[in-house]
This record gives structure tokens, C-alpha cells and sequence, in this order.
């Protein structure tokens, strides 16, 4: 290896082998007119979760491809962050004390950040609802468009009638389906996720690399492993992968690891976490991990990869695992039910006795799990990968073209 490919940043030539010739060449013929373009993308954390998973190769593979992209994380007291989560779990269903000392908060802490921040982009991209009201504190020059990731199919109405002032500034929205639609003002558009299949949580791995990251966390790998690998949040139902995993073991002698993170923008993260640990015994292990190369190894030498999601905007942990050929039992909520077809390529379950037949089938069975690992990497492969997202944002800046010209000109 040269010295300078160790620096070399991925660019979406080296997606060719893929996604194909043709492709590649569509993608950059969209790119060309949008050349340094000046894009800006803004959320509240720089790790953990699905946002800062897809922002991290994203942002580089757009300035790759000739726009220039920045990406800027909000800052935050502890209380606007409890509220920015109990604006999340709202916005997934959940009952809310909307008070007027929580929007004041909110509204506030975003007021400081506008004043710490410049808006002389030519396309302002906001994610989630941390940064939402940002679009209040400026002279609009740009189109700036809401990128909302989470499970909107059955939103507090309290909550969403609050935030519509704001997102009805925006110029358009993106949601991850379309089940996800609401009576919104803008123009909503449907993106959905991918994964990097080049970074380090998703390239290949040889056996000895993955034994090097099981050995470095004393993860032994003398009987069947079931893992599952998301943040700590009751939405992710970790509760209910123990309540599996616990009737599993009854027949089967195996070791479940719930592997997490704790993100910045997550106060409720640590809580769970430390709550699960109760759980800990010999065959059952709580990890908070930031450690993208572990995650590869371990969805990689499971037996069995779980997603027990009760909420889920899209579930790229899901994905990640189904492009290293698991078979992911997963919760049939969300874009979940968009990836695994039932059956086919993994599970859909609604029940921990669901949960629990599912693995147990595929601990059974090493022939069923193959055949649906290799079905499950290549509807990643055809529908999930970041060169599509990558795609859709070209195709959303081109479609601004003339609007950006005679309007924010």
C-alpha cells in the first residue's frame, strides 16, 4: 500500500463493483452541475445512533463527489437534551408534559446556537428535532429542508402542532416512508437509509481480525453467540431480547451479548445501561461500546443477530447485519418490515415468544441460516447502500435548481 492510500477518502468510483459501471456514471452526471455547491448538514450529536452513522461516510462522500459539505453539531445544556428526548419518544407516540418552560428552554438553547453559527450555505439540511427552530434565527437566503428519521406514523399530536411552526418554514422534508407522512405545508420526499459497505463497520474481515477484537473485550466464542447492537433505549426493547434470550437458553447452551453506546444528545442512555446490568450473568453480557470494528466482528461471528425494536425510523443496525449475511431477527415496526422479508431473509416477530421461536429456528438450523443471510446481503446491496442516499439528496438539490435561482438569488 502506498503511503498516501492510507489517507485516500472514499468516493463513489469506488462503489463500482457494487452498484456497476452504469451507476456510477448516473451518479456522477448528476453530481457535475452541482459542483461547489455549498451544503450544510446539522444535528446534535457527532456519534451514536443512526444520524451520525449515516452523516459520518455521507458528508465525505459528497465532498468527494464535488460539493462542498460541511457538518455541524449543535451544543446543548443536559435539560434541553431531556426534552429534545422527550420530543423523540413524542414524536414516536409517547405522552408528553408540554410545557411552556420546556419550549422556552428548547427555543432558547437554539436561539444561542444560531448566534455561534453562520447560514451562507446554498442548502441548509437539518436533522431530527434538536436543531429544528434554527431556521427562525436567520435571514433565509437558501432552501433549507427538515430530514426527520424517526418513527412519525403515530406522533403526539400536542407535540407535532407545537413543532409545525417551525417546520412549516422549511422548504421540504424528508422522511424515511411514507407511511411516515403528515399534513405538513412543505413538499415531503421519502429517503431511505444506507450504510457504508466500505467503512470500518462494514468492510470485510478476516477470521483473524475478528478473533482480535473478541479476544481484546474477552468475548469468548465457545458457543452460539446471539447479539443485538443498538443504543440504550426501552424503544430498542432490551428487556424484551433478555426475556427471549432467557427462554432460548432453556434448550440451547449459548451467550447473548446487548452491545450499545450512549450517545451525547441521549441523557436516558446511561440510565438503561446501568439498569440492564442487573442482568449480567455468565451467558448474558451488557457492553457500552464505542467500537465500530467490534460491532463488525461480532454481527459477523453471531449466530443469531437481533433488532427487537417496539419504535424504529429505519434500523440501520438491521441493515449492517444483513449485509454481512445474518439472518436479523427483527421487531415488525418501522423501516424494519421494510428490510427483512419474513421468512425469506430473517424474521419479523411482534412478541418475545415470537422472538424467542425465531432464534431458536435459526440456532437449529446452520443450512437456513446461510440461504437467508446470503438473500438478506443482497437486498442491502440492491436497496441500501449509501450511494443511494447520495443519489436521492442529488436529485432533491437538482429539483431546487430553479426555485434556488429565482428566489433565494
Amino acid at each position: 500500500m502506498k503511503k498516501d492510500d492510507r489517507f485516500k477518502l472514499c468516493s463513489i468510483e469506488d462503489y463500482r463493483d457494487l452498484i456497476g459501471e452504469e451507476k456510477v456514471n448516473e451518479i456522477r452526471d448528476k453530481a457535475r452541475p452541482l459542483k461547489n455547491l455549498f451544503v450544510s448538514h446539522c444535528n446534535s450529536t457527532f456519534y451514536g445512533g443512526g444520524v451520525a452513522e449515516i452523516l459520518t461516510p455521507l458528508t465525505i462522500l459528497m465532498n468527494t463527489s464535488g460539493i462542498k459539505t460541511e457538518w455541524r453539531v449543535i451544543q446543548g445544556t443536559p435539560d434541553f437534551f431531556s426534552i429534545t428526548k422527550k420530543f423523540h419518544n413524542a414524536l414516536q407516540g409517547e405522552d408528553i408534559n408540554l410545557t411552556d418552560l420546556k419550549k422556552d428552554i428548547f427555543e432558547w438553547i437554539l436561539r444561542e446556537n444560531s448566534l455561534r453559527n453562520r447560514a451562507d450555505h446554498d442548502f441548509i439540511i437539518i436533522h431530527d428535532p434538536q436543531p429544528l427552530p434554527l431556521i427562525n434565527h436567520y435571514e433565509k437566503r437558501q432552501p433549507w429542508i427538515w430530514r426527520c428519521h424517526v418513527d412519525l406514523s403515530r406522533p403526539n399530536k400536542e407535540l407535532l402542532m407545537y413543532l409545525d411552526d417551525f417546520i412549516n418554514e422549511y422548504d421540504a422534508v424528508i422522511l424515511s416512508l411514507e407511511e411516515y407522512r403528515q399534513d405538513f405545508k412543505p413538499p415531503q420526499v421519502f429517503f431511505r437509509p444506507g450504510i457504508d459497505p466500505l467503512g470500518t463497520k462494514n468492510r470485510d474481515l478476516s477470521r483473524a481480525e475478528i478473533r482480535d477484537r473478541l479476544d481484546h473485550y474477552n468475548i469468548p466464542d465457545d458457543k452460539p453467540i446471539i447479539v443485538q447492537i443498538s443504543r440504550f433505549d426501552h424503544a430498542k426493547d432490551p428487556e424484551g431480547v433478555i426475556e427471549a434470550f432467557n427462554e432460548v437458553r432453556k434448550n440451547y447452551d449459548c451467550r447473548l451479548i446487548l452491545l450499545g453506546n450512549v450517545a451525547t444528545d441521549d441523557p436516558e442512555g446511561d440510565k438503561i445501561y446501568q439498569e440492564l446490568l442487573e442482568n449480567q450473568d455468565d451467558n448474558i453480557r451488557i457492553m457500552s461500546v464505542q467500537d465500530s470494528a467490534l460491532v463488525n466482528a461480532l454481527q459477523r461471528k453471531a449466530s443469531v443477530v437481533v433488532q427487537k425494536s417496539l419504535k424504529e425510523g429505519f434500523g440501520l443496525t438491521v441493515t449492517e447485519a444483513m449485509w454481512k449475511g445474518a439472518a436479523v431477527v427483527g421487531g415488525n415496526v418501522g423501516g424494519i418490515k421494510y428490510q427483512i422479508d419474513d421468512g425469506i431473509n430473517g424474521f419479523l416477530v411482534s412478541s418475545v415468544e415470537e422472538a424467542a421461536e425465531s432464534m431458536m429456528k435459526l440456532l437449529d438450523d446452520e443450512a437456513l441460516r446461510k440461504r437467508m443471510g446470503r438473500k438478506a446481503k443482497e437486498k442491502v446491496r440492491k436497496n441500501f447502500l449509501l450511494s443511494n442516499c447520495l443519489e436521492n439528496y442529488l436529485d432533491l438539490f437538482n429539483s431546487f435548481e430553479t426555485i434556488y435561482r429565482l428566489n433565494y438569488n
